[in-house]
């Protein structure tokens, strides 16, 4: 008997009834971990170990699809998934309901980073501003972002301490220029480290931005004569000391709106412009110089007056004049210049009154030196005049009109004889009469030699 009731307890204890095999049932949920790019999708699996499961399922505030099932388990498609959310798996068992979470992580790259420098020229020992921020990207927590100039790490920031949720994800330093700052190169570096929530290390950079230091503390210079002539060639030139970088300074220069061509050299720390300037108008003009480097930009002026010297040209003062003896004369010579020039005439050392017309005389003939002036400087010129008589002057007339007359008079002949209408027959004489011509014409030819002797011819 006893032994019976052994058994009997064995059995008993080796299958339980129903009730106990529904009680240890467990419920769970695949993946057990859930990392989702923002907007995407995620499958969720919801199994149990029940083996006669009553209703099952997930309860989430997500859009939500079962796309499968078996007996004891389903699947759901949940879409466009934009934020962290926690989501519970169920499954009930003999009248007993079982349920597990899974926390659904949401995360986005920093696709986008953005590095700024204000301003981007920076006078030299003044402080700039380097600041980076991502724009978007989650979760915030998990992001560090590092400031780099060149290779060097400069600054790094991480975002485990949130103070506020709406924090932005921006790291702003800064810094003084420095002279050998400039041209060097600044990024922005974002790491998003998803590890704790079973994903990777994703990271972006910034675009690389450079920094310019300039120096630009004193005004230009212009070295130029106050006083140009016109029509002659100047030099002119634009200096600008203590510049930083002098090689990238530019230059414009201008004669009143005319731009003169440049040829600009540097040299350390200076720079300077070089022109060559011919101005065509007299009067007072203004020469100015316009230099600019990065965002600074300086203009000085400086007044120059353009004038002619005094000049005694060939078709106002002419080297050579004639006079006529007995006729008022006046000596011909009128000065140019600005400012307007005097005149002064010498004659054999004694200042002659050239305004003053007078009656020309032999006395007058000779070389007079005249000189015109301003206070800008002289010119002096010689000047020869030559008096002749009035029977001078007939006589060369007369000679000139006798000697057209001739010439007319030749030509009308010979045209007379080679087109004349009507020829003249000639007579033949005879024979006879032609050889007593001749012969009266031999006997006056030696008459007239015989006179000829005779008066010494």
């Amino acid at each position: 008997m006893e032994m019976l009731l052994f058994c009997v307890w064995a059995l008993l204890a080796l299958n339980p009834g129903p009730g106990a095999t529904e009680e240890i049932f467990e419920v769970s949920i695949w993946p057990d971990q859930a990392l989702v790019k923002l907007g995407q999708s995620l499958m969720i699996n919801c199994s149990t170990t029940c083996p006669d499961p009553g209703p099952g399922g997930i309860e989430t505030y997500l859009k939500k699809t079962q796309v499968d099932k078996g007996p004891q388990w389903k699947e759901f498609l949940l879409e466009d998934v934009t934020e962290n959310s926690v989501l519970q798996c169920f499954f009930s068992c003999a009248g007993i309901q079982k349920d597990t979470s899974l926390d659904i992580t949401v995360y986005q790259p920093p696709e986008q980073v953005i590095l700024e420098l204000q301003p981007a020229w920076v006078a030299m020992d003044e402080a700039f501003t380097v600041k980076c921020h991502v724009p978007s990207v989650a979760p915030l927590e998990n992001l560090t972002l590092t400031l780099l100039q060149g290779n060097q790490e400069l600054h790094r920031k991480d975002f485990m301490n949130l103070a506020v949720a709406s924090q932005r994800a921006e790291i702003t330093i800064n810094v003084k220029a420095q002279r050998e700052d400039d041209r060097c190169n600044f990024s922005c570096r974002a790491e998003l480290d998803l590890s704790s929530h079973g994903g990777g290390l994703l990271h972006s950079s910034s675009a690389i931005k450079v920094l310019r230091i300039f120096e630009f503390s004193e005004s230009p210079q212009i070295w130029v004569s106050s006083l140009l002539e016109t029509g002659m060639a100047e030099a002119v030139s634009c200096e600008l000391a203590r510049v930083f970088p002098a090689r990238e300074v530019m230059f414009h220069m201008f004669l009143g709106d005319q731009e003169l061509s440049l040829f600009v050299s540097w040299k350390g720390d200076t720079a300077w412009a070089n022109a060559t300037v011919r101005a065509m108008e007299t009067g007072d003009q203004e020469l100015s110089c316009l230099v600019s480097l990065g965002p600074m930009e300086q203009k000085t002026r400086e007044p120059v007056h353009v004038y002619n010297k005094p000049r005694l040209e060939e078709s106002d003062c002419p080297g050579n004049q004639t006079w006529v003896k007995g006729t008022e004369q006046l000596l011909a010579c009128v000065p140019k210049g600005n400012p307007t020039p005097t005149l002064v005439c010498t004659w054999n050392g004694v200042i002659f009154n050239f305004e003053v017309p007078r009656k020309a005389t032999q006395n007058h003939t000779g070389t007079y030196c005249c000189t015109a002036s301003n206070q800008l400087g002289s010119v002096s010129k010689d000047i020869a005049v030559i008096v002749r008589g009035l029977d001078e002057g007939i006589s060369s007339t007369i000679f000139v009109i006798i000697i057209v007359a001739l010439g007319v008079g030749v030509i009308t002949i010979a045209l007379y004889l080679n087109y004349r209408p009507c020829k003249i027959e000639r007579q033949k004489l005879p024979y006879r009469q032609k050889e007593k011509n001749k012969e009266e014409e031999s006997q006056f030819a030696v008459q007239q030699a015989e006179k000829c002797n005779a008066h010494n011819c």
